[in-house]
This record gives C-alpha cells, sequence and structure tokens, in this order.
C-alpha cells in the first residue's frame, strides 16, 4: 500500500474514534476539518520512508507513528492561526479553523488533536511496547518544551531569539521527530537519525520563507508576507532569493550525506532529491543535490 493510504487511513481512523457517540457535534466535525484535506503529508512521509529504510518489520507501528505526527503537525497549524498567533484567515486553501467554527472550538480541536496523538501511540503498544514508549517519548520531546514546537512559539515572544535553537524548534522539531519515530518504528536506533532529520527540517524552514516572500495566497493556499508582518527572521531577508536557494540547496547536499547506513539508503537520497525538487521555486529547478 503507497504510503499516503497507510497514512490517511490511520489518520481518518483516529479521527473517527475520536467522533464517537455521545460526543459534540461541531467540535467532532472540527477535527476532521482540521486534517483534511491532508497537504503533502511531508512528514510523514518521511517517517514511512526511513521506517521503510530501515526493514519497516511492524507496519502498523510505522502507520501509528506516522499518524500521531501528523496529528500533532495539524494541531499546530490550527493553533498558529488563530488571532493571538498568526491571525490567519486561510489555511490549506480554505477558512482557517477558528473562522469555520470559531475561536473555542479551534483551541479545542488543536488540544484534542494532541492528545489524541498521544493516544494512538499508546494503543499501538500492544505490537512492540518498548518501541512504543519510545515514540512517545520523542514525539512529547519535539512537540513541548525545551526541543519542541511549542519552544518555537515562545520564542517569538523573547526581546532576543536565538535564531538557530528558534528554526530548530520551530520547523526542525517536527522533521527530526519524523525522521527518528520512523527508525524506532522499525526497531533501529533513534539517535543516528537525528542530524538527516534537523537537516530537512532546517531546509524546509528556508522554503517556506522563500515561499512566503516569492509566492501569492492563491498559490499557497494561506496568507503570505507574514515573516515580514511579524517581524520574524527570514532567509530571504538575510541573504537574498538567490543566497536562500543556494543555502537551502547546500543543505540538503548535506542531508543526503548524513543518511545513516542502512538497506534503503539509496531510496532515502532519492526521497531527499524528490523533496529538493519539490521545494526549489520553479523558475530555480536545476542542479538539486544528487543530479
Amino acid at each position: 500500500m503507497p504510503f499516503v493510504s497507510r497514512i490517511d487511513r490511520a489518520i481518518l481512523n483516529a479521527v473517527r474514534a475520536g467522533q464517537t457517540s455521545p460526543s459534540p457535534g461541531k467540535l467532532a466535525s472540527a477535527l476532521h476539518y482540521a486534517v483534511t484535506p491532508g497537504g503533502a503529508r511531508i512528514r510523514p512521509t518521511i517517517l514511512m520512508s526511513v521506517a521503510a529504510a530501515c526493514g519497516d518489520d511492524t507496519p502498523p507501528l510505522a502507520d501509528a507513528a506516522a499518524a500521531a505526527l501528523e496529528l500533532i503537525h495539524c494541531a499546530s497549524l490550527v493553533h498558529d492561526d488563530l488571532p493571538s498567533f498568526d491571525d490567519a484567515d486561510v489555511r490549506r486553501g480554505k477558512p482557517s479553523l477558528h473562522r469555520a467554527y470559531s475561536e473555542p472550538l479551534a483551541v479545542l480541536a488543536g488540544d484534542s488533536l494532541i492528545v489524541m496523538a498521544f493516544d494512538v501511540l499508546a494503543q499501538a503498544a500492544v505490537h512492540d511496547p518498548l518501541r512504543a514508549v519510545n515514540l512517545i517519548r520523542i514525539l512529547a520531546n519535539r512537540t513541548g518544551m525545551p526541543n519542541g514546537i511549542c519552544a518555537g512559539q515562545g520564542w517569538e515572544s523573547e526581546k532576543s531569539i536565538d535564531l538557530s535553537a528558534y528554526h530548530r524548534a520551530k520547523t526542525g522539531a517536527l522533521f527530526i521527530a519524523a525522521t527518528q519515530m520512523g527508525a524506532v518504528a522499525a526497531g533501529q536506533d533513534a539517535e543516528q537519525w537525528e542530524e538527516l532529520g534537523a537537516r530537512i527540517g532546517e531546509a524546509f524552514q528556508v522554503a517556506d520563507d522563500l515561499r512566503d516572500a516569492l509566492y501569492d495566497e492563491a498559490t499557497l493556499g494561506k496568507p503570505v508576507g507574514q515573516d515580514d508582518l511579524h517581524g520574524r527572521p527570514n532567509a530571504v531577508t538575510e541573504l537574498g532569493v538567490e543566497g536562500a536557494i543556494a543555502r537551502m540547496k547546500d543543505i540538503l547536499s548535506g542531508a543526503i550525506a548524513s543518511i545513516p547506513r542502512c538497506p534503503g539508503e539509496a531510496r532515502l537520497a532519492a526521497m531527499v532529491n524528490a523533496q529538493a525538487q519539490a521545494l526549489t521555486p520553479m523558475k530555480w529547478r536545476s542542479n538539486v543535490p544528487g543530479e
């Protein structure tokens, strides 16, 4: 079964379980709204790719890990869009959840998705308790404080920002979780997979800066110009467009070099190359890593 089918099935199964009657209908509907349409499902796809490269000997555990990771990501988008943060009206080409359902329901939906993510992993413990516990700890570490996406948002309230820590937490955290959780789901050690996730996350941060600077809302399906509006650090402001693209490609070249030895090493390198193509703005799509 292709990764996208496994990922979507696992996510929708988790959401359906959270909608079991009796439950408040509007909040139940908001949960489904928050996870669909699915977007690119980049983080769980990376997780699945790493699990496959390491043998994927326990597919139900990899499925649960992928679903849990994407549920956390979707929750973070719901919360990011709230008036207290980005105050965004659009997400993935449709009204952001707080615009469609109300701010209180958006807060509750985001919170519910976070809890749901850890419940999915707890239920998967029947397949391998030790691996499941390690998956829970990795996801918790990369969601909360001091190393997770909550820390990333927290940096935006500081007068002085540690730029490296900010980017690693805000964007890199869930990519590190993706590579480490993929390895753990397949019975491998997490530590050696941290660098790959960190490098992919850094590349995605630069790519996001490029999209924010170069594209319009209709293309992205979300508001643009947010970095300038909120005074956030931005690779395009610092390096210019050409410099940011060169930086992204250097990072992805380093990502390929950091892939640990595993049976699917070549497939992972191909996946990183494909991501490089997808991330690079159309005009500059040439000479990506590995070509």
